[in-house]
């Protein structure tokens, strides 16, 4: 029996958090839109470290059973993104979380778990 959607997005959060991603926001997206139910949006200090990060996810993910849909963004190093069907990963680089700042752009879905450590 695999995850629900819900249980995705606490481990990837847990595995972010294993790999020191910083301010890592889980976000209820089902009331504001059908591409996911969950967002986690977290960043990291440099390239090798947003990559880190992603490696962590997928890693703890495939132990769970769960395998991403979808992976962009690797090579560039600004943002990650990590498409698990349910649940959409971002993993940006600083300046690029905030250019797009998708908590604003999504402000009308609930934030279900926020932990501000920079």
């Amino acid at each position: 029996m695999g995850l629900n959607p819900k249980e995705k997005a606490e481990a990837i959060v847990q595995a972010a958090q294993d790999r020191r991603g910083l301010n890592i926001v889980l976000m209820d997206m089902r009331p504001v839109t059908t591409i996911c139910d969950y967002f986690v949006i977290c960043h990291g200090r440099s390239p090798q470290h947003l990559a880190a990060i992603a490696e962590e996810i997928q890693q703890q993910m495939e132990k769970l059973g769960t395998w991403p849909g979808h992976v962009e963004g690797t090579r560039e190093g600004r943002w990650i993104l990590l498409d698990y069907l349910h649940v959409v990963v971002h993993i940006f680089a600083e300046e690029t979380r905030q250019t797009y700042d998708l908590q604003r752009l999504w402000s009308d879905a609930e934030v279900l778990i926020e932990h501000s450590d920079d």
